[in-house]
């Protein structure tokens, strides 16, 4: 260390800050004494595992920028046609509470004993499972609940799904995200028509309720054609039931009772349901009539 401008003075360094080669090399740790394993878990086998599910993350992410989600029409409780359904990965759960032994009465078990049993037997496995062995067909027991879940899983998915596909075939219904984008692009068909500009139509007016003042009205208020064309009969465009005014100038007295007796469409027959809410045959008569009144003035 210099104390002066000396160029004869002596220099003396305290320390060495420069970065010394290392002579030695790593030596592999030996695993010999581990069958199936062969490196380190850090930081080796680690990276593997996190480029791997970088990976995936990636195509998780292409995938959801490249189908974007479906949606519905917006939520309406007195829409009895539409049949819930969770997201795919949800489906084996959906389809466990659909059996007896998991619902209503033994919904606890559903809801709480399968799954705490299934969370539980993950818990436990790696307290029963303590051999060094890696290979799976010599680790019974966690190739046993492995194998159990995934054959579980895909197994309730699958009947989930094709019990969903049977119903919409039954019932006659096209899904709401589907219906929906059908509307969407006739709607773009229409705008770009002869009408040109793309302007709406302009909406009509609704036609009034014919003598709501009329006894058939309160006939019409206990009915179960309430619930779905509601107390207004404006119905719900957006689920596809119609309104009932000016239900009058399509239908006659005698259809509007066939179609409360045998149905129409996707709608079931609605006159054994309206004698269990109370009506009578006459009553029923007196509904049908007043809706054949219902015409546009």
């Amino acid at each position: 260390m210099a104390h002066g401008h000396k160029s004869d003075e002596k220099i003396v360094y305290v320390g060495d800050s420069r970065v010394r080669v290392k002579s030695t090399k790593l030596t592999p740790q030996d695993f010999s004494a581990y069958p199936g394993k062969s490196e380190v878990f850090v930081p080796n086998f680690l990276l593997k595992e996190w480029m791997v599910g970088v990976v995936v993350l990636v195509g998780i992410l292409a995938l959801t920028v490249s189908h974007a989600a479906p949606l519905g029409y917006p939520a309406d409780p007195t829409n009895t046609q539409f049949i819930p359904m969770p997201d795919w990965y949800f489906l084996f759960m959906y389809q466990l509470l659909k059996y007896p032994y998991t619902s209503e009465n033994f919904v606890v078990l559903g809801t709480v004993g399968v799954p705490g049993i299934a969370f539980g037997a993950l818990l436990l496995a790696p307290f029963l499972d303590t051999g060094k062995e890696r290979r799976f067909y010599k680790r019974p027991i966690a190739s046993a609940l492995m194998f159990l879940s995934l054959i579980a899983c895909t197994y309730l998915t699958v009947v989930s799904w094709s019990h969903y596909q049977a119903e919409l075939k039954e019932k006659n219904i096209i899904p709401e995200h589907i219906k929906r984008e059908e509307e969407m692009h006739a709607n773009k068909g229409t705008s770009g028509g002869a009408g040109g500009g793309g302007a709406k139509p302009p909406a009509q007016q609704a036609a009034a309720i014919v003598a709501p003042d009329d006894p058939a009205a309160q006939i019409y208020a206990k009915s179960t054609c309430l619930s779905c064309h509601g107390g207004d009969l404006k119905g719900m465009p957006s689920a596809k039931i119609p309104a009932l005014r000016g239900v009058g100038d399509l239908h006659s007295k005698d259809e509007i009772l066939g179609i409360i007796h045998n149905g129409i469409g996707q709608m079931p027959g609605q006159y054994d349901a309206n004698i269990g809410k109370g009506l009578t045959p006459a009553e029923i008569e007196q509904l049908a009539d007043w809706l054949s009144r219902q015409k546009k003035q």
